[in-house]
């Protein structure tokens, strides 16, 4: 029998965070609720979730917070939750490396699609595979990079380079069609879907953030077209 995913469920309002342990439950995943960021930070190593609630507006230390110390460790999967439904809340929550951001009040069978999403999406990237092993199933490859969709996981310079699955995703849109432009919208429209249209600042933290974790090598660059958009650009 399949071991089940776990949950932790970060939110200082304990009738939300059971109702929504309950809808999880449901669903067959095993949940374990704590209400402020210390506690949070504590119980993560022993109880090892597959993904994490977290609330932003939490007592002592803040939902930002937190995300910020574990993105020092751990790329586990963040959905962060709040009522502040402001575009700068929501980048700062994904500059922070949150994977995704949900405004309270929220539907049930929404948030249950939605974690659903981010755990199909996300796997722990394997350690490095010996020099010459080739890559299996989906994946783009390029002088000193290789990204695979179907383990999700990254290379580079010979290395595995942790990345969220959106950072990847993006990443991996964009490799696929050499110096082809997508418009953040276009972009926002692939990899995130509807709910994200209009917020064209995500783009532009996910390919900073790239930018960070990976540099533009002789053959080939994450260009900046000026006025439209992005392109992976391969150098003739």
């Amino acid at each position: 029998m399949a071991e089940k995913q776990r949950i932790l469920i970060v939110d200082d309002d304990e009738n939300i965070a059971e109702l929504i342990s309950l809808y999880l439950t449901k669903e067959c995943y095993e949940t374990r609720m704590v209400y402020d960021g210390e506690e949070a930070l504590k119980v993560f190593p022993s109880f090892k979730p597959n993904l994490i609630l977290l609330d932003l507006m939490l007592p002592g230390i803040d939902g930002y917070q937190v995300c910020r110390e574990l993105r020092a460790s751990s790329q586990v999967p963040i959905i962060m939750l709040s009522a502040k439904g402001e575009i700068f809340d929501k980048v700062l929550g994904l500059e922070l490396g949150a994977d995704d951001y949900m405004i309270k009040p929220f539907d049930s069978k929404e948030l249950v699609a939605r974690v659903k999403a981010v755990l199909r999406r996300y796997q722990p990237v394997p350690a490095p595979a010996a020099a010459a092993a080739v890559p299996q199933g989906d994946y783009v490859e390029y002088q000193d990079l290789v990204v695979n969709l179907t383990n999700y996981s990254v290379t580079y310079r010979g290395h595995s380079i942790e990345m969220p699955p959106k950072e990847l995703e993006l990443l991996y849109f964009l490799a696929s069609s050499p110096n082809q432009v997508f418009t953040r919208e276009q972009l926002l429209d692939h990899i995130w879907g509807y709910e994200y249209i209009g917020d064209t600042r995500t783009v532009d933290v996910h390919i900073k953030r790239l930018r960070e974790k990976i540099k533009d090598s002789e053959s080939w660059a994450l260009s900046t077209v000026w006025g439209i958009g992005y392109k992976f650009e391969v150098k003739k």
